[in-house]
């Protein structure tokens, strides 16, 4: 920000930013906006928006038919960042009623729905715990249910948390298996209890998968058409033709997973982006 803007209070900031939301994404503001949102009176709201158009005058103009600050052609976001990424994500949490409309900025949703997955239940006060763990770096015992044919039975194993991962539908806790002397992950719906938190059993044994990075290099399927690999390349932001993704080695399984590069097709459209360092991929995915 330019130093005239340093003097601004961390609320009026704010608000300052809820104009320029709301001109970007809904079209326009009133004063009842501010007000309804931010607790402030009308007086109050009429100052933000006076100072908002001494500070950028070119950005908004008042509509006397709307009754509503709307942008002008020249306008251009000076306290708020446009982000599709995050609008969606919102609407992705609405839609999944992790939050409501009330916890965004949101005024007036577009009609949303997202594809319904199985909801995987997690005890709050496991994951506390957990976090507590990871945090003061102590072992826990966990009552775990593994899929493994050697362990069909829940049983109590102890683990040092690490931290947390996610492969785009559940929630897993990397921690190092004091059973199996090495780290592994455990989904966190799957950790049915915790007991006997110890102080001072931590391990030092790095995780060189976890904390290590392997850059995958994804390009269009060249079975696809020319035309079919230039909308692939928009698609996934790539440039000259290639994405190149630094993903934790601890993870490159679940990307591999989510973005079906280990299937076998002969539709590529299924299948729309592929690996060209396949040889040095598998390699890292063998060793994690």
């Amino acid at each position: 920000m330019e130093s005239n803007d340093n003097v601004l209070r961390w609320g009026t900031e704010q608000r300052l930013e809820f104009i320029e939301f709301k001109c970007f994404w809904e079209g326009g503001i009133r004063r009842g906006d501010i007000t309804s949102r931010f607790n402030v009176s009308v007086p109050q709201a009429s100052n933000d928006l006076s100072l908002y158009q001494g500070l950028e005058p070119e950005n908004i103009r008042y509509d006397t038919r709307e009754k509503r600050y709307v942008p002008t052609a020249n306008f251009r976001p000076r306290f708020f960042k446009p982000s599709a990424e995050r609008y969606l994500a919102q609407l992705k949490m609405i839609a999944d009623r992790v939050i409501s409309i009330d916890d965004t900025w949101i005024t007036h949703p577009p009609p949303i729905d997202a594809l319904p997955i199985p909801f995987r239940s997690v005890r709050p006060d496991v994951f506390k715990s957990l976090l507590g763990a990871i945090r003061a770096g102590q072992s826990v015992e966990i009552f775990y249910q593994s899929m493994s044919k050697s362990r069909p039975e829940t049983i109590w194993r102890r683990v040092t948390p690490r931290a947390f991962g996610n492969d785009g539908l559940r929630w897993h806790v990397r921690a190092f298996c004091h059973l199996d002397l090495a780290y592994k992950d455990f989904i966190l719906s799957r950790c049915e209890d915790l007991r006997d938190q110890k102080a001072g059993d931590g391990v030092d044994v790095p995780d060189h998968e976890w904390d290590t990075f392997f850059e995958v290099v994804l390009r269009p399927n060249p079975a696809l058409s020319a035309s079919q690999q230039r909308t692939v390349a928009l698609d996934y932001g790539m440039d000259d033709g290639r994405a190149h993704i630094a993903v934790r080695r601890a993870l490159l399984y679940y990307f591999q997973k989510r973005l079906r590069l280990d299937i076998d097709t002969d539709r590529p459209a299924e299948r729309p982006v592929v690996v060209e360092n396949w040889d040095e991929f598998r390699a890292a995915l063998s060793g994690a």
